[in-house]
Parts: structure tokens; sequence; C-alpha cells
């Protein structure tokens, strides 16, 4: 194993322990969480090498990226794509990623039916839900989300598979707690009013406090930096 495989092991086997300790501090098993490498700042060489250690689950944020980066993947090479998604980058990504992140407006689940109809798949996909309310990020308030569930239900070449929430980036992990209890308390809300939608998955954490996302119930963890850099496979 060449140095730079090495350490990215280390990175990888890191990651994995904390993962591990963060889901046994909140009663879980870490299979219980899935992590997802973004591999936005890395080419496929380095995605290669952390699937070649184990890694099935790698998040892009630009469809312009991702799509000719994951061309001829593997069928066990999953893509999520986490970054928003514009209605006129649809066509790309339907029947080509594992899970959508970023659904939170009624036109793009439109667009996402009427792609997935035409082409005669199963798109899974999350709401993504601005909890923090910060201006600069993507997501429906947490009043939006009702009718965006009842419109994902209503389209029956999507599957619903839970929400999604970015918290602010800040110094201090612990700070971020309430933005993932909220969503987890948003999630729980919405399970009994909704108790045939499945909303079992919470994608939210990322490097900077994924442990504590964990702790308040993420089922999904987006993390990049902690896994590739500076690591660079040539």
């Amino acid at each position: 194993m060449t140095s730079t495989a090495s350490s990215l092991a280390a990175h990888i086997t890191d990651v994995q322990d904390r993962i591990a300790r963060a889901a046994e501090r909140s009663g879980r098993a870490p299979e219980d969480v899935t992590l997802v490498a973004v591999s936005k700042t890395v080419g496929r060489a380095d995605v290669n090498a952390a699937y070649d250690l184990g890694l099935r689950h790698f998040g892009e944020n630009r469809v312009q990226d991702a799509m000719p980066k994951f061309e001829g993947s593997p069928a066990d090479m999953h893509l999520h794509l986490i970054g928003s998604l514009q209605t006129n980058k649809v066509r790309q990504v339907v029947g080509r990623t594992h899970l959508i992140h970023s659904v939170d407006r009624i036109g793009l689940i439109e667009a996402l039916q009427a792609r997935c109809s035409s082409r005669d798949v199963i798109q899974p996909v999350l709401l993504q839900v601005n909890i923090a309310a910060e201006e600069q990020k993507h997501g429906c308030s947490p009043d939006e989300v009702p009718g965006l569930i009842e419109a994902t239900m209503a389209s029956p070449n999507l599957e619903l598979r839970g929400l999604m929430t970015m918290a602010p980036l800040v110094g201090d992990a612990d700070v971020t707690r309430p933005v993932f209890r909220g969503l987890r308390e948003l999630r729980d809300r919405l399970q009994d009013t909704y108790p045939d939608a499945n909303l079992s998955d919470l994608s939210m954490g990322m490097t900077n406090d994924f442990e504590v996302a964990i702790e308040e119930g993420a089922t999904i963890v987006r993390v990049g930096r902690a896994i590739f850099a500076p690591v660079q496979v040539p």
C-alpha cells in the first residue's frame, strides 16, 4: 500500500471509529449510520481508492461534476446528490443517482416525477429542510414540509426516504445540536401525522459536526474533508 493509500485508509478508519462511538452513545449500532464520503473536491482516482478500501456511498454537490466522474461505476458504488438540484438538471440525474438529498420545492418534485415516469424508474429522495433558517442555505421551511410530503407521496415514481438538513458552520460542534435535534423532532411529529410516509432517514452532519448529528439521530452523515483531505491519489 502506498503512503497516500495508507493515509486514506487511516482517515476512513478514524471516521468509522468516530461514527461507531457516536452511535453507541445514542444507543444504536454503527451499521445504523450510513457514511457518505463527499468526493466533490477529488477525482475518480480518489473515489476508486476509497471504494477499494470498502466505502460504497459517495456524495457530490454539482450535477455537471458528478455525472462524468461516476460514469461506468460498479453497481454498488452509490452516488448521492447532496447539493441543490435545478429543474433543468433533473434529466441528468434521474435513474443515475442512488439518493437525491435536496428536494425542497413542489416544482422540483413535479419535474422529477415527470422525468421518472418517462423513463419508468423509481427515484429515492429526501426533503431538504432549512431548520436553521439561514438565508444563504437551500431547503424549505419546516412549515412547508407537509405539503412536500403530500406531493412526493402523490408521485408514484418518487420514493420518499426521509429528511435532510445542513447546520451552520461553527467552531463548536455542540452549537449545532439544536439544529439536528430540531430535524429529528420535526420528523417525529410528521411521522405521527403521515404514518404511511417513510421518514426513516435523517441526513445530517458533516466533517465538523457528524458525531453530534449521530447523537441526535442521524442515519446518514456526509463527510468529505475528514476522509479525503489532504489525500490525493495519483
